[in-house]
């Protein structure tokens, strides 16, 4: 497929400078004459020209400057010590209309995830996520999102705009692939009751920014459960980004939201990454622009010491058995011996429903071990029925 026609190429004159020996800019193949092999790269870097789900109607200027603000900051920063096969395919050329673009972006993360490469979306509005969602319907199989926002964008107002109810538009898209959504980092004031009341009925994964701070190392399981995962920058506190409308003084750090791109990094199964609502108009002297890079420099980093800890069979896998008085009567957990993380195997209560293996953390196994069930088993467990 050419997926040339679909991009717009990079001006070089603005990444003529960023070539310096052992950045990113020097190693990453971009589009300006020649569109760059993407079939045989492990990521590629996706700018999005679209703000008309923020209700911006007019794609600007403006539109166009997060994914080359963020360019030019990340293509400055050092290439870690690993493998870098990285291209970058330009600017997404916006559909007539927002539907079309976001039908544009389902083919183009179709594309890349069928032949083994990562997108990392610079969008444009939150609301694209819903593009990047329908990309992974020809797999045919169920799949599972997370989401990092201060907010959850699922509002019933109908005349809001599309960025803050695409998760809505999620869950009643048709076919139903969706069997897990974990929220990250919300304000409990900025969300509607009702909304969190429809998450915890869907037996959802929601955490407060407060919890977040606490521990993020609890996030990890987590994120490890994500095919794809996206990321409001207005999650992240004004003080560290403050490239975003409206500000807001309370959120991830920029310490926490690399973390978070960290662990999406060696998370074996996901398969793309998107960050959203930067607005370069309001980013006092590119602070967000820089956060935004070096969050993608993590997750390429993540990336790159991947241990492929999938299958549960093999001998780099330690297996604990926790019996139990009730249902369950045992439950089995897994610990990589690369690694050390954890993951818990949840069987079906219902007969002819298969067993799935999700991650965990130690804490879940040491709550097994005082014989109470994690959260985590009842929450996979309702889902799988």
């Amino acid at each position: 497929m050419n997926l040339s026609i679909f991009f717009e190429p990079l001006n070089e004159d603005i990444f003529a400078a960023l070539n310096k020996p052992r950045t990113l800019g020097s190693y990453i193949s971009r589009f300006v004459s020649k569109f760059p092999d993407w079939r045989s790269a492990d990521i590629a870097i996706v700018g999005i020209n679209e703000t008309r789900g923020s209700g911006n109607e007019e794609n600007t200027e403006a539109a166009l400057a997060p994914a080359r603000a963020v360019r030019k900051k990340l293509y400055t920063l050092n290439k870690g010590a690993g493998s870098c096969n990285i291209v970058d395919l330009g600017n997404l050329r916006p559909g007539i209309t927002l539907d079309d673009t976001y039908l544009r972006l389902k083919e183009i993360v179709e594309v890349l995830i069928s032949h083994g490469t990562i997108p990392v979306i610079i969008g444009g509005s939150h609301d694209l996520e819903y593009g990047q969602f329908m990309g992974y319907e020809h797999l045919e199989r169920v799949v599972n999102m997370v989401t990092v926002d201060s907010s959850v964008d699922m509002t019933e107002d109908a005349d809001a705009n599309p960025n803050k109810k695409q998760l809505r538009t999620i869950l009643m898209h048709e076919p139903n692939y969706l069997f897990s959504l974990g929220q990250i980092g919300y304000q409990s004031y900025l969300v509607e009751p009702e909304v969190m009341a429809t998450l915890e009925k869907m037996h959802f994964e929601a955490y407060r920014v407060g919890e977040v701070h606490r521990n993020v190392q609890e996030m990890e399981p987590v994120v490890r459960l994500a095919d794809l995962l996206t990321i409001d920058v207005a999650a992240i506190r004004h003080q560290d980004a403050p490239g975003y409308e409206p500000a807001n003084p309370f959120g991830l750090t920029g310490e926490e939201a690399c973390q978070l791109c960290w662990y999406a990094g060696l998370n074996d199964n996901l398969t793309s990454l998107g960050i959203y609502e930067y607005n370069p108009a309001v980013d006092e002297r590119e602070l967000t622009a820089m956060t935004v890079a070096t969050m993608i420099w993590y997750f390429i980093e993540g990336f790159y010491h991947r241990k492929n800890e999938i299958s549960f069979n093999s001998k780099q896998f330690t297996k604990y058995a926790v019996a139990f008085n009730d249902n369950p009567d045992r439950m089995v957990f897994y610990k990589s011996k690369q690694s050390e993380k954890w993951w818990l195997e949840v069987e079906s209560l219902t007969e002819g429903k298969a067993t799935r293996v999700v991650p965990c953390s130690y804490e879940d196994y040491l709550q097994a071990t005082k014989g109470e069930v994690p959260n985590r088993w009842i929450l996979t467990q309702a889902r799988i029925g």
